[in-house]
C-alpha cells in the first residue's frame, strides 16, 4: 500500500503536530465540524476517483424513506406526525472488501497516526474498526437526482472525503443542536421547522481532497440532489469507540444488500 505522505499532504495537514491536532478539536468543539481543504495530495486524489470510477459497477445501489430519526415509526403517534414522516434518500454504495487491497483507502484507514489524529480530535481514547468485512470504509456514489435526505446520524461523529464533486447540487447542509440525544429530548417543533423550510440550513463549502470530521448526533443533516452527468463520489471512513463492533445486520441489509 502507499505511504500516508504520499497520500495526505502533511506539510498542510500534519497530523502528528500536537498544535495542528489542537486547532481541529478546538474547531470541533466549537463549530460542531472542521473541514481540512487540500488533505489529499492532487495526484492521490486523481488515483482514488479512477479507482472509485472502476469500482462504480459494483455497487449496490439503493433508494429508500426513513425518518429523520432513522428510526421505526410509532403507532402512537398519528401518520402525519414529524416523527412519522418519511424522507427519502438514494446512492450507491461499495464496502470496505470491495475496496482494492491496495488502495490508498486502506493506507489512511489503517494508519496509526491518523487514527490517533481523529481520536484526539473527537475525544476518544482510541478507535476501532468494524468487526464485520463491509462496514468500516464505503465509497458512496449519488447520480443526478440522487440524495441524502434529511437525518440525524446515530454515531456521535463522522469522517468524510470528498473525491468528485458533481457539476451542480451535492451541497451538504446541516442545522446544528436540534435535539438532545442524551437528554431525550427529540425537539419535534424543531425538526418540523427544518422540513418545512423554516429553518435555514447553514451550508459547509467541501471541495474534492477535503477531509470532514461532523458530530451529526444532535446535528439535522442532508445533501442535495445531485445535477447533471458528474457522480458525486464520497467516501466515509467509520470508526467505533469499542473494540468488536459490527454494523447491525439490519442496517447491513438495507445499506449494502447483503451481510458479508
Amino acid at each position: 500500500m502507499p505511504e500516508l505522505d504520499t497520500i495526505i499532504d502533511v506539510d498542510a495537514s500534519p497530523i502528528a503536530d500536537e498544535r495542528f491536532v489542537a486547532r481541529c478539536r478546538d474547531q470541533l468543539d466549537a463549530d460542531g465540524v472542521v473541514t481540512i481543504p487540500g488533505f489529499i495530495r492532487p495526484a492521490a486524489l486523481n488515483a482514488l476517483v479512477a479507482e472509485a470510477e472502476a469500482e462504480k459497477k459494483n455497487a449496490y445501489f439503493t433508494a429508500s424513506t426513513h425518518n429523520a430519526y432513522l428510526t421505526p415509526p410509532r403507532d402512537d403517534l398519528p401518520a402525519d406526525h414529524v416523527f412519522n414522516r418519511q424522507i427519502t434518500s438514494s446512492k450507491g454504495c461499495i464496502t470496505t472488501d470491495q475496496v482494492p487491497r491496495g488502495s490508498a483507502l486502506h493506507s489512511i484507514y489503517d494508519s496509526p497516526v491518523f487514527q490517533q489524529f481523529l481520536a484526539t480530535v473527537v475525544g476518544e481514547t482510541a478507535l476501532y474498526e468494524y468487526a464485520d468485512p463491509l462496514s468500516s470504509i464505503n465509497v458512496h456514489f449519488a447520480n443526478d437526482g440522487q440524495e441524502l435526505g434529511w437525518h440525524f446520524d446515530n454515531s456521535s461523529f463522522a469522517v468524510t472525503l470528498l473525491l468528485q464533486a458533481p457539476d451542480d447540487g451535492g451541497q451538504f447542509q446541516y442545522v446544528r443542536d436540534v435535539r438532545d440525544a442524551d437528554a431525550g429530548d427529540l425537539n419535534f417543533d424543531a425538526v418540523a421547522d427544518v422540513l418545512d423550510g423554516r429553518t435555514r440550513p447553514r451550508d459547509l463549502d467541501v471541495a474534492p481532497g477535503t477531509l470532514v470530521l461532523f458530530r451529526g448526533r444532535n446535528s439535522m443533516h442532508r445533501v442535495t440532489q445531485t445535477i447533471g452527468r458528474r457522480t458525486r463520489i464520497l467516501v466515509v471512513l467509520a470508526y467505533n469507540t469499542a473494540p468488536g463492533i459490527c454494523l447491525s445486520e439490519a442496517a447491513r441489509m438495507t445499506f449494502f444488500g447483503r451481510l458479508g
